[in-house]
This record gives structure tokens, C-alpha cells and sequence, in this order.
């Protein structure tokens, strides 16, 4: 088999790098390990306004408006913040993949399903991948090959590309519980429950809730205390269970001769929040037409694919890097400073503030917005560092 342009994984990240390509007028084959497209799920299933409509899908798929938060503090305080509008959506994850990948079919991507990426060797200006198909071994031939196979990436393993910068666990079962406040999601902070992390509960339309937490320690073994606080009638009523781990930073280069990587293989992931669905499928556009474009041109070399790594990082770039600075200032915070900061924010002016400036894809914004406000002087200090480490330079 020989194509243009190969992709490895048929995730959201894949299936728009595939899509794009195909419109840069490639020829696109896209390669899926699992039997279905959008199995195993391991995500909360919760996105922004801004990447549902990034994702580029009919308006058809299920989903379940969210406008705000419930914030648990270590000493049980809760602050709730009302964005006073539709702020994010639950979803069916799955129903999303296989809804992006039709789209790329539709553009005119071939794909493939339980068909692993192996290896690869070059020949050329070709690259010639091997893979097992059905059981049986394949080789495809390509001019550009793309990484879309997540957090322990074959193809960015074996084109020597460096991994990500570090991993949270995560684990999440979605329940049967009662749910008290469908338009709001329940977060929860602090050390015992979510080290390094939160912990989440989010309603659905399917009368269950989805609970579950990141962190930097086993998650699973945090996951059952977690349920019996929020619903423990609820702690024995799994309806579906979920484990996996999410990338943080960036490496330092996403590309080299004929293959780059996208999404989270390329550490392209909010470190506030975990999401990925919002910065990869912005990156995998680029990777798509990137691609194109390189095989059009007959130069796939890296100097070539380098436009893609130059164009994502101007795009989410600072954002990512803000984002991982906003991390690493609230893991130094202690429980006891958790508590304070909830308390402090607490407060009409600060509330309304985040009810306008709140951001899913972009915390800085909300961030800069609370340090030039805030008249506790207590928060000041706790959020120096962040300041320090140049939160505030920039409204990207």
C-alpha cells in the first residue's frame, strides 16, 4: 500500500490531522489499533464550548450543557461559580471519536481498525511502516508519517523524537447517583484527595455521573474514597470504569525527517485541567496541512515539517507553558492554603470576575485578571511565584 500521508491513531488528534491532509489534497490512510474507533474511553468527556466547535462535528451529537462549578476545598468549604452560560459539554467520547473520524472519511481518508503501528525504516524519501493487520503483518508505504498514537507514542519512540515531560494517573467510573445540580460540576482539591491534582464528579444526560480524579499518585488506589464522598450508596453501582494517564508539557521538538507527532503524543494537554481535545485537534489541523502542503511540494524533510512545530507553539504554545507554570504554583500550595485561596475568592467581586473571564482553554486570562483585583494580601503572596515565573506577561 502506498499513500501520501499515514496516521497512527484514529483519536480526535488523528482523525483531524487525516482530515486536513486529505483537504491539502493527500492521499490519507489512518490506522487504528482497537476494533472501534473510540475504544477503549479514557476521558471525562467534559470540553469547552470553544473545542466542541473546534472538533468540527454535526450539531447532532449528545451532549449536556455545563455553566459552572462546584469547588470543594480541603476543609469541605464550597465556593460555586456560576459562568451564567453554557461553558463547557458533557459528552459521549466514543460518540465524538467516531463522529471526527466519519468526517475525515467523508473528506476522503481510507482508514483502517485493528491494524498497530510496528516500526518503521526510511528508503529514500519514503517511509516504509510495518504493521499488524488483522493479525497479519503489513507494510505501507508513505511520504509523511504522523504520530497521533498518544502518550507512549511507537511512532515518536522510534523516530527518536524526546517524550513528554512528566505523567499524572488517572482513573474514573462513571455511577448511578442522585445528582443534585445537573448544570454544575463538582470539583474537588487538596492533598488527600487528589495530590499533584483534582478530583472531578460530572453530571451527564444519561442520569450518571462520572467520577473521578488525576494525580500524582496511584489515582485508582484515591478513586473509592472519592465515590463514597460524593454519593456512597453510589461505591459498589459502577456502569463503566476507566484508567489511563495524561502527558504534561511539551517536548522540544514535535518533528523530524517525514514524521511528526500531534496531540498527546506531543504532550499537546492543558496542564490546568487535562484536556487535550482542545489543543490537539488546533495542532492536528495544522499537522494536517503542514503535511499536505510538504508532500505537494516534494520536501518532507524536517526543516520542511519544522513550519508545523513553529505554527502550533505560536498558537497554544504560551498557553501550554503558562498553563504548566499555573501547576507547578498550585501544587506548591498547601491544603491550608487551598482553604485561604477558596475563602478568599469567595467573594462577589472575585466571582464575578471569574464568571467573566473564565476560561477553560485559556486560565491564564482569568488568572491576571484576580492578581491585579485581589485586596487579600495573604493571596498575593501565595500566587507570587506565578508571577514570578511570568503569568502576567502576556493576555495569550
Amino acid at each position: 500500500m502506498e499513500y501520501d500521508v499515514l496516521v497512527v491513531g484514529a483519536g480526535p488528534a488523528g482523525s483531524m490531522a487525516a482530515k486536513y491532509a486529505a483537504k491539502s489534497g493527500a492521499r490519507v490512510l489512518m490506522i487504528e489499533e482497537h476494533t472501534a474507533i473510540g475504544q477503549p474511553v479514557q476521558c471525562a468527556g467534559l470540553i469547552s464550548t470553544r473545542a466542541y466547535e473546534g472538533c468540527e462535528i454535526p450539531e447532532t451529537l449528545s451532549k449536556h450543557a455545563i455553566r459552572g462549578a462546584h469547588i470543594h476545598a480541603p476543609d469541605r468549604r464550597v465556593l460555586s461559580v456560576d459562568g451564567k452560560r453554557t461553558m463547557a459539554y458533557v459528552i459521549d467520547r466514543g460518540e465524538l471519536d467516531q463522529a471526527m473520524a466519519l468526517e475525515a472519511l467523508k473528506s476522503g481518508v481510507t482508514s483502517l481498525i485493528k491494524t498497530r503501528f510496528s516500526r518503521f525504516r526510511r528508503q529514500g524519501d519514503h517511509i516504509i511502516v510495518t504493521a499488524i493487520s488483522h493479525g497479519e503483518p503489513i507494510e505501507i508505504e508513505t511520504h509523511v508519517l504522523i504520530g497521533a498514537d498518544g502518550l507512549r507514542s511507537a511512532v515518536g519512540r522510534f523516530a527518536g523524537l524526546e517524550r513528554v515531560q512528566r505523567v499524572l494517573t488517572c482513573a474514573q467510573a462513571e455511577v448511578y447517583a442522585d445528582i443534585v445540580d445537573p448544570d454544575f460540576v463538582e470539583l474537588y482539591v487538596g492533598r488527600d484527595v487528589a495530590p499533584g491534582f483534582f478530583a472531578w464528579a460530572i453530571p451527564t444526560r444519561w442520569s450518571t455521573v462520572r467520577v473521578g480524579l488525576c494525580s500524582s499518585d496511584r489515582s485508582i488506589d484515591l478513586l473509592n474514597p472519592l465515590i463514597e464522598r460524593v454519593s456512597p450508596r453510589s461505591a459498589a453501582s459502577f456502569v463503566r470504569f476507566s484508567a489511563g494517564a495524561i502527558p504534561i508539557g511539551p517536548p522540544a521538538c514535535t518533528v523530524t525527517d517525514g514524521v511528526l507527532i500531534v496531540g498527546d503524543a506531543a504532550g499537546q494537554v492543558k496542564p490546568t485541567s487535562g484536556g487535550g481535545i482542545y489543543p490537539g485537534t488546533l495542532c492536528a489541523k495544522i499537522a494536517g496541512t503542514v503535511a499536505g502542503q510538504a508532500v505537494a511540494e516534494s520536501d518532507t524533510s524536517k526543516n520542511a515539517l519544522m513550519a508545523y512545530d513553529a505554527q502550533w507553539r505560536s498558537e497554544v504554545g504560551r498557553e501550554l507553558v503558562n498553563g504548566l507554570r499555573i501547576r507547578e504554583g498550585l501544587n506548591k500550595l498547601s491544603d491550608d492554603d487551598l482553604n485561604y485561596v477558596i475563602g478568599a475568592l469567595d467573594d462577589e467581586k472575585m466571582l464575578d470576575i471569574i464568571s467573566r473571564y473564565g476560561d477553560m482553554d485559556r486560565p491564564s486570562i482569568v488568572i491576571r485578571k484576580l492578581l491585579f483585583s485581589t485586596k487579600a494580601p495573604h493571596l498575593l503572596k501565595l500566587i507570587k511565584p506565578m508571577i514570578k515565573l511570568g503569568i502576567t506577561k502576556s493576555g495569550s
